[in-house]
C-alpha cells in the first residue's frame, strides 16, 4: 500500500450507489474538494441535497460505463457485488482509479478516515476492517492536535520561505529546517513573522560555526576496524541516522591493534585504543569517533570533549570455557586467559592456584584460541560478547561484587573535537543516556582522582536504583597481591552529584593506602577462651578478625581477608554463615587448614584449602601463614 495525498481541487469523481456508504464516501470526496456525479436507481435524500448545495450532479438509473468519461476516480458502493464488480472493471479499463466500498481488496485504493487541523491533514487507515475504531482513532486526533499546531505549521511555513531566501545551500538548509521543526509547539505558534525570522537567523548562525558538519548533512566517524568496533559505531550511526544525518566510516588502526606481541600494559601507552582515533579528529579526516569507553583515560586532551555516553550494556566479566562449566571447577593449575591486570589480580584473589597467561587478538580470535586448547578458560566482557552474539560453550558472568568491573565497562563513548558544538549536540540528542552518564560519570572521577590509567588493577562500578548510586571499588596491591575493596552508597541526582561520590571513593581508598594495608586472616573460633593462634598472628603484625560460631564475620565486599584459617574440623562449622556470605558475594580469599582432618572438612564445605600444614601443630600453622603472607 502507498498512501498518498491527492490534490483533487475542480477534478469530478464518479459515485456508484446511493445509500449510506455511498453518502460518506461523498462526503468524504467533496470534502476534499472533488465535483461528484452519483449514478444509482434511488438516492438517499441526504445524499440529493449534499449534491445539491455542492453544484453535484446524479443520475436515477443503473450504472452504464459511458459514466466514467472524464472522472479522476470511481466509488463503487452499492450492495450488489456485480455491479461493483462491473465499475472496478470498466474504471481500470478507462485508467481510471476506483474504489471497491465493499471488498477494498478489489479496488486500486481505499478511502482514510481524514482529521484536518488547519493545513495539517491527518489519515488513519483500518485496511476497512474497523471503521468504528478509525473513527475513535480520528476522534482523539481531534482533540490532541489543537489549534496551535496549525498554527506551529503556519509559522514553520514562513521560516521556510525565509530560509530558501537567505541561504543557497540546500544541504544547510535541511539542517536548519530539521532543527526549527523541533522547536516546542507553543514556542512556534506564538511567534509573529519578525521574531520567526530572528530565530531562523539564530539557527543559521549556529550551524555556520560548524560549516563541515552543517554544510552537508552528513558526518565522519572514526572507528577501529574489528567486527566489535564497527558493530558499537554502526549502533551510534544509526541514532544519528535517526535525527537526518547519515554517517560515512573511517578506519583507523591504533597502537593496540598493531601491536600483538606483548601484553597491553607492556606496550607503554595507556591511549592504545584511542590516540589514533583522536588524530583522525583533529586532521579533519573525521568528525566524530567511537569508543569503548573503558578504554579512555581519565583526563582527555583540552581539545577533545565526550559528546554522549551510550546506555550501558551488560557490564560485567563473563567466564568463558569449552570444558568446564564454571570457574570454580577449572583443576589446580589450569590455565586462563587475559589481558587485563585488573581481571587477574582479581581473579588471582578468588584462585590462586591457577596459570594466568596474556590472550590477544579480537573476540572472535580469542574465542577461536579456547576452542583450539591453548587455554582451560578465558575472561572476556559480556558487552562485546552480546553485541556481537558469540559464547562459548560455556559462559558464565561474573557478578559484580566478586568481579568489579573496568570503569565504564558496557558503556559507549561518542568523542567529538571540544570546538564541534553543533555534532556534539546532535550526538548527545541521538545517544546520550542519562543514568548511565551518570554512573559513568562517578567512575570516570574516582579514576582521574585515583591518576590511574584504564590499564591500572584497579575495578570501579557504580549502580543508580531511583536516585540513589552504590559504587564498588576494587584496587588490587601487587606485592605481596591484596585486593583491597571499598563501597559507598548516596544520593546521586545529577551528573555533578556523581562526580562528587566518584571523588569521595577515591579518597577513602588513598586514606586506607596511606595508613597501610594490614594483611589479614578471618579466624573463626569455636571457644571463648583466648586464641593462641590470634595471639603469635597479631604479634606478627597481621591483622585477625575471631568470628564466632552464628556471626556473620565481615562484609566480603568491603573487606576480603588474605586468608579464612581452620584450626579444626569444628572451625569449619563455626564459619557457616560466614561461608554462605563468600558463596553469595562470588568472593574467594584463600584457605589454610591446621592438619589434614581440618583440610577435609574444609574441602567437604565447598572451600578446598590452599595450604595445609603437614600436622596440627599450632607452631607450624603460624609459621606456614606467616611464610606465603610475607611473600
Amino acid at each position: 500500500m502507498l498512501p498518498i495525498a491527492l490534490r483533487a481541487e475542480g477534478r469530478r469523481a464518479l459515485v456508484v450507489g446511493g445509500g449510506n456508504v455511498a453518502l460518506r464516501k461523498a462526503e468524504a470526496l467533496i470534502a476534499a474538494g472533488l465535483t461528484l456525479h452519483v449514478v444509482a436507481p434511488a438516492i438517499d435524500a441526504r445524499l440529493r441535497a449534499l449534491l445539491d448545495e455542492t453544484h453535484g450532479s446524479y443520475a436515477l438509473r443503473p450504472y452504464a460505463p459511458g459514466d466514467l468519461e472524464g472522472m479522476l476516480l470511481a466509488i463503487a458502493a452499492t450492495d450488489r457485488d456485480d455491479v461493483n464488480l462491473a465499475v472496478v472493471n470498466d474504471a481500470r479499463a478507462a485508467r481510471v482509479l476506483v474504489c471497491d466500498a465493499r471488498a477494498p481488496a478489489n479496488g486500486d485504493f481505499t478511502m482514510q478516515t481524514t482529521v484536518r487541523v488547519g493545513e495539517l491533514t491527518f489519515t488513519v487507515d483500518s485496511g476497512g476492517s474497523t471503521p468504528a475504531f478509525a473513527k475513535r482513532l480520528a476522534r482523539e486526533l481531534r482533540e490532541h492536535f489543537d489549534a496551535s499546531y496549525d498554527a506551529a505549521a503556519r509559522t514553520l511555513a514562513r521560516m521556510r520561505v525565509y530560509t530558501r531566501t537567505v541561504l543557497d545551500d540546500d544541504a544547510l538548509r535541511g539542517a536548519v529546517m530539521r532543527e526549527l521543526a523541533e522547536l516546542p509547539i507553543e514556542e512556534l505558534a506564538a511567534m509573529n513573522p519578525s521574531v520567526a525570522e530572528h530565530c531562523v537567523e539564530s539557527v543559521i548562525e549556529r550551524h555556520h560555526d560548524d560549516g563541515a558538519f552543517s554544510a552537508t548533512g552528513t558526518a565522519v566517524c572514526a572507528s577501529r576496524a574489528s567486527a566489535l568496533a564497527m558493530t558499537q559505531t554502526r549502533m551510534v550511526a544509526a541514532r544519528l541516522a535517526e535525527r537526518g544525518i547519515a554517517t560515512t566510516i573511517v578506519n583507523v588502526t591504533t597502537t593496540g591493534d598493531r601491536v600483538q606481541d606483548r601484553p597491553i600494559a607492556a606496550i607503554g601507552s595507556e591511549n592504545v585504543w584511542v590516540k589514533e582515533l583522536e588524530v583522525a579528529l583533529r586532521d579533519g579526516r573525521a568528525g566524530y569517533a567511537v569508543h569503548s569507553c573503558k578504554d579512555l583515560p581519565g583526563v582527555l586532551p583540552d581539545d577533545m570533549r565526550l559528546a554522549a555516553i551510550s546506555r550501558r550494556e551488560d557490564p560485567r566479566d563473563a567466564f568463558c570455557s569449552e570444558r568446564y562449566a564454571r570457574f570454580e571447577d577449572l583443576p589446580s593449575g589450569a590455565v586462563v586467559g587475559t589481558s587485563s591486570l585488573r581481571r587477574r589480580t582479581q581473579l588471582q584473589a578468588l584462585r590462586p592456584d591457577l596459570r594466568y597467561e596474556d590472550i590477544r587478538g579480537n573476540v572472535d580470535t580469542r574465542l577461536r584460541k579456547l576452542r583450539d586448547g591453548a587455554y582451560d578458560a578465558i575472561v572476556l566482557a559480556m558487552a562485546g560478547l552480546n553485541r556481537l552474539n558469540l559464547r562459548a560453550t560455556h559462559t558464565v558472568a561474573f557478578e559484580p561484587g566478586a568481579m568489579v568491573p573496568a570503569v565504564a565497562q558496557g558503556a559507549l563513548a561518542v568523542e567529538t573535537l571540544a570546538a564541534n558544538e553543533a555534532l556534539a549536540r546532535a550526538l548527545r540528542e541521538a545517544v546520550n543516556d542519562d543514568r548511565t552518564e551518570r554512573c559513568v560519570s562517578a567512575e570516570r572521577a574516582a579514576l582521574r582522582a585515583l591518576r590511574a590509567g584504564c590499564n591500572a588493577p584497579l575495578g570501579i562500578h557504580a549502580t543508580l536504583e531511583d536516585e540513589t548510586m552504590t559504587i564498588d571499588l576494587a584496587y588490587a596491591q601487587l606485592d605481596p597481591l591484596r585486593v583491597l575493596r571499598e563501597r559507598i552508597v548516596a544520593s546521586a541526582s545529577d551528573v555533578r552529584a556523581a562526580e562528587a561520590l566518584g571523588e569521595q571513593i577515591a579518597r577513602a581508598l588513598q586514606a586506607r593506602l596511606a595508613a597501610g594495608a594490614t594483611r589479614s586472616v578471618v579466624l573463626p573460633r569455636t571457644q571463648a577462651r583466648p586464641s593462641r593462634i590470634a595471639d603469635h598472628l597479631r604479634a606478627r603484625g597481621i591483622e585477625v578478625i575471631e568470628v564466632r560460631e552464628g556471626e556473620h564475620g565481615p562484609d566480603p565486599l568491603t573487606h576480603l581477608p588474605d586468608f579464612v584459617l581452620f584450626p579444626s574440623s569444628g572451625s569449619v562449622a563455626a564459619a557457616r554463615r560466614y561461608l554462605d556470605a563468600l558463596r553469595d558475594a562470588g568472593a574467594r580469599p584463600r584457605v589454610a587448614a591446621m592438619g589434614p582432618q581440618s583440610g577435609a572438612a574444609a574441602r567437604d564445605a565447598g572451600f578446598s584449602p590452599d595450604l595445609v600444614s603437614p600436622d596440627a601443630s599450632i607452631d607450624a600453622f603460624v609459621n606456614l601463614i606467616t611464610e606465603h603472607l610475607e611473600r
